[in-house]
Parts: C-alpha cells; structure tokens; sequence
C-alpha cells in the first residue's frame, strides 16, 4: 500500500497479490464476524422454500462495508450480507435498501442476483442480513484485465457499458422504487452525506478533506432534473461477468443505491480512466496503450453511454473527478474508523484507510483544476 506522504502520481499500483485479496477471495470467517450456523440454518428452512441443511460457512474477504458470506448446502449455494456489529453510522449499512432495489431490478430481468430473504430479527445471528442465490461469474481484480485478449476486453466493457446505460433508463416508478431517494439536488445531497460520514469517522487530520468540505457544496453544477436508480458504487469489482461470453452476468454490492443523477453513477464508474495510480488496489487506466488493449477512451466510452441512452453527457468535468474521489476517500475513512472500532468486514481495512490521504491530495488537485483556491 502506498505510504501516506507520497506523491500519489507518482506511487505504484498495488501488487496482483494485494488486489485479489481485497476483491473476493473466500476463506475462514474473521475473529468477530462468525455466525451460528445451526440457528441461521433453522431460520433459513423457514424463510426459503427447498432450503435444506446442513450449511457450511465461509466469508468474502472483500466487502469493504456489509460482511458477506458464501453459504454452502448440499443442493445449492447462496451468498449472506448482513450489517457489521457494533456500534455503526446510522446512515450506514442499510441491507434492507440493498434487499429492496434488487428485488425490484431482478423483477425487472436487470442482472442481479436474485434476493430470496430478507431478515429483521437481530437475535438469529446478531444483526440484519438477506440472502441471495449464488451467481457464479467473475470479478476482474485489475481494471487493465491483463490475461484477456484485446477482443475480449472490448466485449466485457461494451457489456459494462450496456448494463449502466440500461439501469440508468429503467423509471423507478415502474420498479416501484418511486419513493427509494429524494428526487432533485443529487449531488449537493451526496457533497452533504459524504462530508458528514468523513467527519464522523474522522481518525486523522487531512488538510486537503478539510478544503474540500468546505469547496464542493459551492461548486455543485445546477441540476436538469434527471433522475434515475443509481448504484452508487458501479465499478468493475462489482460486476460479474460470465468467463463464457464475457458479457455481465450480475452486478452486485448495492448498498449505496439511491435514486438520483446518472451522471453520479457514469462519472464514478469513468474514475476507472482518470484514477490516479497507488489510490486504489484495483489500477487505473490512465497512462494505458488503451487501443493496443482493446478498450475505448473515456470519451469514447462514455459517447456509447449517451447513445445507448439518449443523454446529453458533456465530459467529465474537474468538479466530478473531484467529488468522486472525495467521496471515496470519505468512504475508506468509514473502513479505517470501522478497523479502529473492530467492525470492519475486510481484514487489510487498516491498510485501506491509507489511501484516504492520497486520495484527497488528488481530489483537492481536481478541485484547483476547477477553481479552487
């Protein structure tokens, strides 16, 4: 992980090892996180038709925020998220909302798994969980996909591509998900959220967070009016794609879904292209041969968006870049404040909230690009 006081243009992306472990490798249950299996299986024969035991248990290590967990049957699998223990952000950790969004998206034949309980009663394994049906597909750890073929790259990204600008088209009425965020101000309502979720996991010091709570509620672009079901984390490392066709077989982890602007979900999935190296394990793009890969410009990319959708999308400018990395980096601050408090679902939550420095330094540089002073 990059140390704290580096330039972050100038760190290196993190070694393959340290990306695979952040983004899903399956192991033992962390110290902490277990659960009674023996209740949960008594609870599940009850809530899903077919559910049989006995049920072996097995945890993501990735999943920065809602534990999750890989259940295995003798006839199927499943996957668990539930809500951290301990003491949590109110805000925060909302499974039901995750629960709700892909029932009505999988309702709808969007891809996602397909949710299958949803449990309120905190006594059966000491916090809120649902379940959903194990989806086998495949997460790509480096956004350089660097063991596909230039044809296959372009197949997964045009299917990425195809799947935001779908989800952005569905109307939230139809889903029923009228009522799933406020319409209007999207991201003045998000520069509001994410100021307020750093300053309450706040562990450290960060000049450049500082400055930036204090220029982007003043900077936010005046809003058209378009409203859509965002994601609110649309990145590669949650969606999977089938190793078959290379098109995308599920999109998963929508814990920060909400209805509000496309250009939130476009812009955020675009930090793939902009991202500076050594801020995040997964890579960049930025500074790839991205003809010899196979994969298109952000331009170009984002260009297939609008016509797959019919909007307006006029660049990625700086304030976008700098909100979106701001906003990640408060978001890694909740994880450092999780690891202190020992709640944190990932076991490298230490080293993730290292990048939080880093991540603002680059933030505040988009934001003087902008203006700011």
């Amino acid at each position: 992980m990059q140390d704290d006081t580096r330039n972050p243009d100038e760190a290196t992306p993190a070694p393959a090892d340290a990306r695979r472990k952040y983004l899903g490798d399956v192991g033992a249950v962390h110290r902490g996180m277990e659960l009674d299996a023996q209740r949960l299986t008594g609870y599940l024969e009850a809530a899903i038709k077919g559910f049989r035991g006995p049920l072996a248990v097995q945890q993501f290590d990735g999943g920065q925020s809602n534990p999750t967990y890989l259940l295995h049957t003798p006839a199927a699998k499943f996957v668990l998220r539930r809500r951290p223990p301990g003491v949590l952000l109110e805000s925060a950790h909302q499974v039901h909302r995750e629960f709700r969004v892909m029932s009505a998206l999988h309702g709808a034949g969007f891809p996602v798994p397909e949710p299958v309980a949803m449990c309120f009663d905190e006594e059966v394994i000491g916090s809120q969980f649902y379940v959903m049906r194990f989806v086998a597909g495949r997460i790509f750890c480096d956004c350089r996909m660097p063991d596909l073929s230039a044809d296959e790259r372009a197949t997964v990204f045009d299917s990425v591509n195809e799947t935001l600008a779908r989800l952005h088209t569905l109307d939230p009425q139809g889903l029923g998900l009228g009522d799933f965020g406020r319409p209007g101000n999207y991201f003045a309502r998000q520069v509001a959220r994410w100021s307020r979720q750093y300053e309450g996991s706040r562990t450290d010091d960060i000049g450049e967070m500082d400055k930036l709570v204090a220029w982007l509620p003043a900077a936010v672009p005046s809003d058209d009016g378009r409203v859509g079901v965002i994601h609110g984390d649309f990145s590669f490392h949650n969606v999977m794609i089938d190793p078959g066709t290379g098109r995308v077989a599920a999109v998963i982890d929508w814990e920060l879904s909400t209805l509000g602007h496309p250009m939130g979900d476009l812009s955020y999935h675009l930090m793939e292209w902009y991202r500076p190296d050594g801020v995040d394990v997964r890579g960049t793009l930025r500074g790839a041969n991205l003809a010899a890969l196979g994969i298109p410009t952000l331009e170009q990319y984002a260009a297939r968006y609008a016509e797959r959708t019919g909007f307006d999308v006029h660049g990625i400018a700086p304030f976008y870049r700098a909100f979106n990395l701001f906003r990640v980096a408060a978001i890694l601050q909740g994880v450092a404040h999780r690891a202190t408090q020992g709640n944190a679902a990932a076991s490298n939550a230490l080293e993730v909230g290292r990048l939080v420095r880093p991540l603002a330094i680059a933030a505040w540089r988009e934001a003087q690009e902008a203006g700011a002073t």
